[in-house]
């Protein structure tokens, strides 16, 4: 679950890997191999993978399932035979979206895994907040109290003072819960809410991060349609987009089959996981394959009216820091890319795509951070720069 940050310039020796094109390829396929792999070696991860669709008709031919094979695979996932056959299907499943691109390095890491996302929930659950705006069932002006009275108050904070875009946004100043629970004790929405609010707010209006937004907005969503924000997001973006990897797993520890292991940054096994860590603000379970065709139709105009998705990428409000549930990243070649990344315990996950969402990649490592902070940029210029021979 973490803070959105400025790309760092990329390194000389990173820029150089993605070069090799040829003069009649004007998006040739980057070496996205020769990067996957710097995650494992530089940027001490066990294991990572990437895959990236372009559906602009011009791009990277598919791959299939010619990668790596993974290492032994945990016993809840079947023989690496049965993982194998999945990826297979992924594989068809995804061609069906435009041409793809997978690469991997490290053991135990599949193509069709099962994954915690993270943060990337947040785009999810501003999703539906946006949807239900369109709906005229909230509005984005509405302030907090109105919503959930009473919960918003202490220690300078007041819900009376507070609007849903101040939450979308980051810009209601509420401190982050996990900040004193560090993003591993499970708590009720409830109980995260009152833990930020025994701490002074930071100044209103100003961009800054905190998940206890988004646990808030979970709770809007319940208080407005009486349901969970799990449930609406099934029936409104998992089920219409057939992301069949995609789930809200509330107090279930274990992940679905296929699943490799996750590892904290001390090595440590934290595959097992109560989800109630993170709530609204990081619970989701995914694969590359869904959050590739989740950004893809959510830019393209698949799930929000047009004026709900400029409102989404409109990031004036956050002073060019992030819009609601996405933020901006401008590339060295000028391109600007929108997305979000997610940390949760042994899994970091980031999502990236154009404008238009035509071309998009997921990337993730089974461990909670990358060392190399480099690495990150140079994926994501490797994938949407342009380059010529």
């Amino acid at each position: 679950m973490p803070t959105p940050r400025t790309l760092l310039a990329v390194p000389v020796s990173l820029a150089l890997l993605c070069l090799s094109t040829t003069a009649s390829q004007a998006h040739p396929a980057p070496d996205t191999n020769a990067l996957v792999r710097l995650l494992v070696t530089r940027g001490r991860a066990p294991a990572a993978a990437l895959l990236a669709h372009d559906s602009t008709g011009v791009g990277t031919a598919p791959t299939g399932t010619d990668h790596p094979p993974t290492g032994t695979g945990d016993p809840q996932a079947g023989t690496d035979d049965t993982r194998a056959g999945t990826d297979d299907a992924q594989a068809e499943s995804d061609y069906a979206l435009g041409t793809t691109e997978y690469a991997q390095a490290g053991t135990d890491i599949s193509r069709a895994d099962h994954f915690r996302a993270g943060s990337i929930t947040k785009t999810f659950i501003a999703t539906v907040i946006l949807q239900l705006a369109a709906e005229h069932r909230l509005s984005l002006s509405d302030t907090v109290e109105r919503h959930l009275p009473g919960l918003v108050h202490g220690a300078g904070n007041d819900g009376r003072a507070l609007t849903l875009r101040s939450l979308l946004t980051h810009t209601s100043g509420l401190y982050d819960f996990t900040a004193v629970t560090g993003g591993t004790v499970p708590v009720s929405p409830t109980q995260a809410v009152r833990t930020a609010v025994t701490h002074p707010p930071a100044d209103r209006g100003r961009f800054s991060y905190s998940n206890t937004n988004y646990v808030l907005l979970g709770l809007v969503i319940r208080q407005v349609t009486g349901n969970s924000y799990a449930t609406e997001a099934e029936r409104r973006i998992i089920a219409p987009l057939r992301l069949t990897g995609t789930s809200f797993p509330g107090s279930r520890t274990t992940l679905p089959s296929p699943h490799g292991r996750a590892y904290a940054t001390d090595g440590s096994d934290v595959t097992d996981l109560d989800p109630r860590v993170a709530g609204a603000a990081g619970e989701l379970v995914t694969t590359l394959a869904d959050l590739d065709r989740f950004y893809s139709a959510l830019l393209g105009g698949e799930l929000l009216p047009p004026h709900r998705l400029r409102e989404m990428l409109d990031t004036r409000t956050a002073h060019g820091s992030y819009g609601m549930g996405l933020f901006p990243v401008k590339l060295p070649c000028g391109i600007t890319v929108w997305g979000h990344n997610g940390r949760i315990s042994g899994s970091y996950v980031r999502t990236a795509a154009t404008v238009d969402g035509r071309r998009v990649l997921t990337f993730r490592v089974n461990t909670s951070g990358i060392a190399d902070p480099g690495l990150e940029p140079a994926l994501l210029a490797a994938e949407f720069c342009p380059r010529t021979s």
